[in-house]
């Protein structure tokens, strides 16, 4: 048997890969670093620079077939990429940016317009997106950006970049000194994407229409941003630097493989209309994409192919373009003393000085000799592109901060597999209300800061077991949940005959795993009994026993006013049970919501200060889940049905079965699944897989605006046509313009003197609360403080702050 590894034998272990990386990878060379090959949507528009020929030219094609020379032919390009209409090229020596429109020629040519030109300050990096134009400075590594809207952020001047990549609306770039990314523009998705890498240390990125994909410090493959259900972000299984160069469209990605040394292609997302069938066999140097194909410069003879559902006249075939042979690599004055120079490289550019360099990548082990094409460089690592065909290395700053990243690899490695965490797809989960499911990556996560990235080991299906069983134990903060504290533990018949047998008459409601059910104990106790479903199948029913699992663990040892109290449990061959005290006046969400609840004398909740109190009951609840509880909880699903009233009109946080414990309040996560209620659940959660604290103030601002309104979490807009509508878009717009009046409730009545301001509180609160982005959210703490403040104003006291109005004490972090 294999003996654990200690401590300061990993650390040694760390220590030597580290050093042994630094030694392996060199420093990128700066000029000259760009594309060769772009593509544009419009005309599906392939431009490559040409080789062979004592000047660089461009020359392009159009519909697959009309060759269209795109600038005067006595002029070199460097670097060459595309967006939705147009091109732009950076000329040899990179003094001079020149664009062109693809739409229309001018007697068969199309016509350059000069974007930038300064003989002193030179630009690389050159990045398209669909409509904007970005470069960096050289030496510096500042971006400079053009063809923006006046909405569009350019970056901080501050900030260093070592490689950038564009997409819709928005770029990307890889920072020198930390290796991590930063993202600007004029749409939300570069904040989630920004959001999504966090702290993770990246060699190389590439933008696609809503998504970035990239290669990570330890080799791995990661995707953040909108997979909009197309699987764009379902990065295939890969090992460590098994991928170099890579293209991502609008919905879809390509990468080459350079594990096994073919160059061959592979391709996710696209709603499954790529296959690496159609390029079977053929080993490319470097792929680009538009929105909906891609081509590819093939390593035999340098001709171009391109293939995809977008590409006229597609026969779900590869097409070959009449253009003449395509540099692999930019020509430079360089000896390419780093990783050498391609072969033939001086003939490719025409002049015996000039030579296109091999882009640098960690070694891997090489494959049989038999396997590899004569025509292909040794140990090729093609250059990254974008959709907006960019070139996106993040060699030197990787060089810079190797170190860091290894030991960053290292150690998630360590984590994913001491915690189980990086196995598992994701699900939107609802115990009331309708259910979401996304398609899940298909890759497990290497690092705890990625959504998508693949497995670093391959692992047993006993090693999955155990990750799986760590984190039952971690999670219930006990060595065993099969006898947790101060929870009785039922037979099986005792609780048929409490419900009389299960019968429909005695049906109260459903959770997380299962329906809910009022009965009676031969004691003459009140409870409500949550039943797993029954059922044959082996999913559903590792699913119950998760969520059997996670709420006994919970509750055995959280006692807590406004948390609903476990009683028992009952475990027998596949029935799983737990029984709670009885809360008498039922849901929040049915007093809100229900039919029959719509004359202002039909509920005591129909009075402001009363929904001012069970706010306020319900906060105290979760802010002793994240704050008192040790280790502190995230619930996962705060939603309206989920707090419970009990005979005295208090209320009750209730359903565990999605919980999660973590180390650290405000630490993020990323669960085995990604999970929650339509309507409630956090956007930067539902998004990126990642949670904290602040998922749960989300679903609570959602909760907070049903009190105002009266209004689902998602209801149907009658005013637009029975088109659904979320109570956040309904309500926000309203409390900023100040009009809070229009969307109040009206079964309650306006507010009193003293209840107007309180109300007003509750509802800058909610609107704090639903912030996209959790940084900006309040913590429960500060929404109790206020919710206090909020109960005192409406029974008419002012002393318990100075401050007379607005709202107090929220910080955001």
């Amino acid at each position: 048997m294999m003996t654990p590894l200690s401590s300061s034998e990993i650390l040694r272990l760390s220590a030597a890969v580290i050093f042994t990386l630094s030694l392996l990878i060199p420093t990128s060379h700066a000029l000259g670093s760009g594309a060769t090959l772009a593509v544009t949507d419009a005309s599906d528009t392939v431009c490559g620079v040409v080789a062979g020929e004592s000047t660089q030219r461009i020359e392009c094609s159009r519909l697959g077939s009309q060759l269209v020379p795109a600038v005067p032919p006595n002029i070199s390009f460097s670097t060459v990429s595309g967006g939705a209409t147009f091109f732009c090229g950076l000329r040899s020596g990179n003094r001079t940016l020149l664009c062109w429109n693809t739409i229309t020629t001018t007697n068969g040519t199309f016509t350059p317009k000069r974007l930038y030109n300064n003989d002193t300050v030179l630009l690389e990096n050159l990045a398209v997106g669909e409509t904007h134009v970005c470069a960096t400075v050289v030496g510096a590594g500042t971006v400079t950006c053009w063809r923006t809207s006046k909405t569009f952020k350019s970056p901080s001047r501050s900030l260093q970049f070592s490689s950038i990549s564009s997409g819709s609306g928005f770029s990307c770039g890889i920072l020198k000194n930390s290796s991590q990314v930063r993202c600007w523009g004029e749409t939300v998705i570069s904040r989630v994407i920004e959001n999504g890498f966090k702290n993770m240390s990246m060699w190389s990125i590439v933008a696609g229409g809503s998504h970035v994909c990239g290669l990570n410090s330890t080799g791995f493959l990661v995707c953040i941003g909108d997979n909009d259900n197309f699987g764009q972000l379902d990065v295939p299984k890969n090992e460590a630097w098994e991928f170099g160069e890579l293209a991502l469209g609008a919905s879809h990605g390509c990468a080459l493989r350079r594990l096994n040394g073919t160059g061959s292609v592979v391709c996710w997302g696209g709603d499954g209309n790529f296959t690496s069938e159609v390029t079977k066999g053929v080993s490319f140097e470097v792929i680009v994409s538009g929105s909906n194909f891609t081509c590819g410069l093939v390593t035999r003879n340098l001709s171009v192919l391109c293939w995809g559902p977008g590409w006229p006249n597609n026969n779900g075939s590869r097409f070959e373009l009449p253009l003449p042979s395509v540099l692999p690599g930019p020509c430079v004055q360089s000896s390419c003393d780093n990783c050498g120079p391609y072969p033939d490289s001086q003939s490719l550019c025409s002049d015996s000085d000039s030579n296109i360099c091999k882009p640098c990548w960690p070694p891997i082990q090489a494959p049989p000799a038999a396997t590899v094409p004569s025509s292909l460089p040794p140990g090729p690592a093609p250059r990254q592109r974008s959709r907006s065909r960019t070139l996106t290395r993040g060699l030197l700053a990787f060089a810079i901060v190797g170190s860091v990243g290894a030991v960053a690899g290292i150690c998630t490695i360590v984590y994913c597999l001491w915690n189980g965490v990086c196995f598992g797809k994701k699900k939107v989960h609802n115990s009331v209300q309708p259910t979401i499911t996304r398609g899940s990556s298909t890759s497990s996560g290497v690092s705890n800061n990625s959504r998508n990235n693949s497995r670093p080991l391959s692992r047993t299906s006993t090693i999955m077991r155990q990750g799986s069983r760590i984190m039952r134990r971690q999670r219930s903060g006990t060595s065993s949940t099969k006898h947790p504290d101060r929870a009785e533990e039922f037979a099986l018949a005792e609780l048929i005959a409490a419900t009389d047998n299960f019968s429909p008459e005695n049906k109260i409601g459903a959770g997380s795993f299962g329906v809910v059910y009022r009965g009676k104990l031969v004691d003459g106790r009140e409870v409500a009994i949550k039943r797993g479903e029954t059922g044959s199948k082996l999913k559903k029913f590792q699913e119950k026993e998760s969520a059997f699992q996670s709420e006994l663990s919970f509750l055995s040892r959280l006692h807590h006013k406004h948390l609903v109290r476990l009683v028992g449990f009952c475990e027998e061959k596949e029935e799983r049970l737990l029984v709670y005290d009885y809360m008498k006046n039922g849901a929040l969400y049915d007093h809100l919501h229900a039919k029959n609840n719509v004359e202002k004398s039909s509920s005591v909740l129909n009075s402001w200060k009363m929904r001012i109190k069970i706010a306020l009951d319900a906060s105290r609840g979760i802010e002793y889940l994240h704050n008192y509880a040790v280790p502190s909880i995230i619930h996962r699903d705060i939603k309206s049905s989920n707090i419970l009233l009990d005979a005295n009109w208090t209320a009750r946080v209730s359903d565990f079965g999605l919980s999660l414990m973590s180390p650290e309040p405000d630490r993020d996560h990323r669960p085995m699944k990604a999970a929650g209620t339509v309507g409630y659940i956090d956007p930067e959660y539902y998004g990126l897989n990642v949670i904290t604290a602040k998922s749960d103030v989300y679903g609570f601002g959602v909760v907070l605006l049903e009190l105002l309104t009266g209004k689902r979490a998602i209801f149907k807009n009658g005013e637009d046509g029975d088109t659904p509508m979320s109570v956040v878009d309904f309500a926000v717009p309203a409390i900023l313009s100040e009009e809070l009046a229009k969307i109040l409730d009206p079964r309650v009545g306006p507010p009193d003197a003293n209840e107007a301001e309180a109300v007003e509180l509750m509802a800058k609160i909610a609107m704090l609360c639903v912030n996209l982005e959790g940084k900006d959210r309040p913590t429960i703490s500060d929404i109790v403080t206020n919710l206090e403040r909020a109960l005192l104003l409406c029974e008419g006291s002012h002393h318990h702050d100075s401050n007379s109005s607005g709202i107090i004490s929220i910080v955001s972090d």
